[in-house]
């Protein structure tokens, strides 16, 4: 008698669900650019990605770590993990999982076109006992490497051979692959259809292996770069969320009935960086040699931005300035240490001076106009900021695609920059290693300025295997003090995660601007 009760149950909930699914529509000013998740480490990228494509190890709304397709993992010494897999998933074209799709996609991201590899750069060795059984063993120890693969999404080796893409196409390069345009993942969602800069349409997996939170059939992502159209589009009921909302319509939002301003502080910081390899500059008017290797010019670009107008002018009070370039919330984040340089426009003028620039010189700023909240806007002002001082920046604002392409590896075609950086293990390391370090392959893979510094080096190695506390945070602060104070980057602002929706959506939103559509809900 219990089998059929249990069966009949299970039917009535399964006709509820379906008698509430819903279709949401949701906007954001840029693209996704790929459905490959290994092309860029972009929050954005990475986020709707995840819908798809999902990790061993990922986060609940409170960033803290749970399983996902791998049940359980541990420790078996300082230098190896062992993953147990989760049985029973298939992808969405019905072939298993198994441990032999890891270790290929480990292998994947670590190869060439991966703009991910940085996620395994302490890897040396990764293996398959069993079908359901990973082991990676490191080169030293790494105690944080489950918080580095939360957004490693695990794709099909059967897939990419099938379809020739065992390869990651470089995107900076423009690259195209059939997993670019084309997904296959175990996750809550399916690819219906993808319209690169206009529209993406996923729709329920209905063979997912987790119990669905989220109530929906279909999900249209349409891509409306204006913000005044992105704007009107969710007051007239054209989408029931944007993901990107100008500061300067918050209020307007706000006090429209049945809609709500969702914010919060986000772990993000943007920041401004400067070629600081090239011995002559790629876009300047400086000829045979490179202001920014003075330590003097680089002081003087800082001490020229007034962060403060930045952050009631372009922000309109959403953004919090800081002197680092990762922020609260992130482990290794001390107040205390986050100090700008002083707003100091006749000192930088002196210092030009003395560096040999007393009339500045010109240079061409590299900016996205569709990536971060007010990102053009930001520039547009540090520009004026810099003519104060002598130097003459010629704004070149862009599509994320175009833009990312230009200032990212391999090509690094940029000489000044804006950028933004959220630390996906929320540690310091993360930013420290990939923003600071010498780049080297996985090290410095955003270390789009070149610089090398092998202070910095040693410093950041020591951080990543340091079990101490005390001991560890000593070392992010002396970090953190050389960046600052050599002025390796121009830290400005952790932006606040501003989305705005019909009052019927339900959904989380998190610090490290994430949007799991599997938890988002609609209707009354």
């Amino acid at each position: 008698m219990i089998r059929p009760f249990l069966a009949a149950t299970l039917l009535a909930a399964g006709l509820a669900i379906s008698a509430q699914a819903a279709t949401f529509r949701w906007a954001n000013d840029g693209d996704v650019n790929s459905m490959d998740p290994y092309t860029r480490s972009e929050t954005f990228l990475l986020t709707f990605n995840s819908n798809i494509y999902e990790p061993l190890i990922r986060r609940n709304p409170q960033l803290r770590l749970e399983p996902a397709l791998a049940e359980r993992w541990e420790q078996v010494d300082p230098t190896t993990w062992r993953f147990h897999l989760r049985r029973g998933v298939k992808f969405s074209d019905g072939s298993p999982f198994t441990a032999a799709d890891v270790v290929f996609s480990i292998a994947r991201a670590r190869g060439p076109g991966s703009n991910i590899a940085a996620y395994f750069a302490s890897v040396d060795q990764v293996t398959a006992p069993d079908d359901f059984t990973v082991v990676v063993t490191t080169k030293l120890p790494n105690p944080i490497f489950p918080e580095e693969i939360t957004s490693f999404g695990i794709m099909s080796k059967a897939w990419l051979e099938r379809n020739n893409a065992q390869r990651v196409a470089d995107l900076t390069s423009r690259e195209e692959n059939f997993a670019t345009r084309n997904a296959m993942g175990t996750g809550p969602f399916l690819l219906a259809s993808r319209e690169p800069d206009r529209r993406t349409v996923l729709t329920r997996n209905p063979n997912w292996w987790d119990t669905p939170v989220h109530n929906l059939d279909r999900i249209e992502f349409n891509v409306i770069a204006n913000d005044a159209t992105r704007v009107a589009a969710l007051l007239s009921g054209e989408v029931d969320m944007i993901y990107t909302v100008p500061p300067q319509d918050m209020p307007r939002i706000g006090s429209t009935a049945g809609l709500r301003v969702i914010q919060n502080a986000e772990l993000r910081t943007i920041y401004l960086g400067m070629d600081q390899n090239r011995a002559e500059l790629l876009k300047s008017d400086v000829r045979g040699r490179n202001p920014f290797q003075d330590v003097r010019v680089r002081r003087a670009m800082y001490q020229a931005i007034d962060i403060q107008a930045i952050r009631s002018r372009v922000m309109r009070g959403q953004s919090r300035p800081t002197g680092q370039i990762f922020g609260p919330g992130v482990n290794g984040f001390l107040e205390a240490n986050d100090q700008r340089l002083p707003l100091d426009v006749d000192g930088a003028k002196r210092l030009l001076a003395e560096a040999g620039y007393p009339n500045g010189f010109g240079v061409t700023m590299d900016c996205p106009n569709d990536r971060y909240v007010n990102d053009e806007g930001i520039c547009q002002a540090a520009v004026a900021m810099l003519a104060r001082i002598g130097v003459r920046v010629t704004l070149a604002a862009q599509t994320r695609v175009r833009y990312f392409a230009e200032v990212n590896a391999p090509r690094f075609n940029t000489s000044f920059y804006l950028l933004g950086w959220t630390p996906n293990t929320y540690d310091a390391h993360n930013a420290l290693f990939n923003l600071a370090g010498t780049r080297d392959g996985t090290r410095g893979m955003f270390n789009n300025g070149g610089f090398s510094h092998p202070q910095l080096d040693s410093l950041i190695d020591q951080i990543a295997v340091e079990a101490n506390p005390a001991r560890r945070q000593e070392l992010i602060t002396q970090t953190s003090n050389i960046i600052r104070d050599e002025a390796l980057y121009i830290p400005l602002h952790q932006q606040q995660v501003v989305w705005a929706a019909r009052t019927t959506v339900q959904l989380e939103q998190q610090a490290d601007n994430g949007f799991p559509l599997r938890l988002v809900r609609v209707g009354n």
